[in-house]
């Protein structure tokens, strides 16, 4: 009988070791954090799954690459999920769940912690546009969804293209879809006497936060398109 009870309590305590945090996951690597945000650069090696863990805040997630995955959360019925590059979208917290990667790729995504959830819940969004399409000059900006106070926009620049001041007000993150070069300045306006803005090189995934009271201009710095998300908080 002890020895079926000890059995039992181990049972319990891998029962719960099974559940780990996010941070403690080591497919999910933290690679930015401050007062609103942690980003997660998330891959999954083919036909490999993460560990069963939690998410405490809500968050939104931006796919890279073409991806199909089995997504078990703790206490549902598995879901097979089919993913395009750039695929995002939000999801609520909290729930524990793993992921399996069923292709013969690398499954990779970004995961955006937003870590004032609670707040942004009870907040009524005053934005002036939460959906649509606006053609920019040498490009398309497209809102995808306003979730919890929290905007969030694709965007498709052409070589020279710039998104001007006026779309950044708040803080902001900006998540690369694919790779190519940025000014966070426009060098087309820059003064003679100063340096030209630095060049910052973007690779798929990597993730740029940009303050509030940031006023300039981003301009695709490439030869080629440029696509990036932002998450834009008031």
């Amino acid at each position: 009988m002890r020895r079926f009870a000890v059995l039992l309590s181990l049972t319990a305590l891998l029962s719960v070791q099974s559940e780990v945090e996010i941070t403690a996951e080591p497919h999910h690597h933290l690679v930015l954090s401050n007062d609103h945000v942690r980003v997660f650069h998330v891959e999954i090696a083919p036909h490999s799954e993460t560990l069963m863990h939690w998410h405490r805040h809500d968050y939104i997630y931006v796919n890279l690459g073409a991806a199909k995955v089995v997504n078990m959360v703790k206490g549902k019925d598995p879901v097979t999920v089919t993913l395009s590059d750039g695929d995002t979208g939000f999801l609520s917290a909290p729930f524990a769940h793993t992921a399996r990667n069923l292709s013969d790729q690398p499954f990779r995504s970004i995961i955006i912690e937003l870590l004032q959830d609670e707040k942004l819940r009870h907040t009524r969004a005053h934005y002036d546009q939460d959906r649509g399409l606006e053609v920019l000059h040498g490009g398309t900006k497209q809102i995808l969804f306003v979730k919890d106070n929290v905007r969030v926009s694709e965007f498709e620049l052409h070589p020279a293209a710039a998104v001007p001041t006026r779309d950044r007000s708040g803080p902001a993150l900006l998540v690369a879809i694919a790779d190519f070069d940025l000014y966070l300045n426009d060098p087309r306006t820059h003064d003679a006497h100063e340096p030209t803005p630095p060049l910052v090189h973007f690779h798929a995934g990597d993730s740029r936060w940009l303050p509030a009271g940031f006023r300039h201009p981003i301009v695709n710095a490439g030869h080629g398109p440029a696509k990036f998300i932002t998450v834009e908080f008031l």
